[in-house]
C-alpha cells in the first residue's frame, strides 16, 4: 500500500515538475525570442532529469516493500 503511495507522489511530482519547466519555459521565450533554441535545449535537459528523478522515486518506492 505504501509503495503505491509513493509511487503516485513520485508521478504527481514529475507532472508538476514538468508542468513548470514548460511554463517558465514558455514566459522567456516570450520575453527573449531570439534565444529559443538554448532555452528549448535546456527545457528538454531539465525536463528528462525530472524524469529520472521520479523513476528513481518509484523504483525506491517499489523496493521498500
Amino acid at each position: 500500500m505504501y509503495a503505491a503511495i509513493g509511487a503516485g507522489l513520485a508521478a504527481i511530482g514529475a507532472g508538476i515538475g514538468i508542468g513548470l519547466i514548460g511554463g517558465k519555459g514558455m514566459e522567456a521565450i516570450a520575453r527573449q525570442p531570439e534565444a529559443v533554441g538554448d532555452i528549448r535545449n535546456n527545457m528538454l535537459i531539465f525536463a528528462a532529469f525530472v524524469e529520472a528523478v521520479a523513476l528513481f522515486a518509484v523504483v525506491v518506492a517499489f523496493l521498500g516493500l
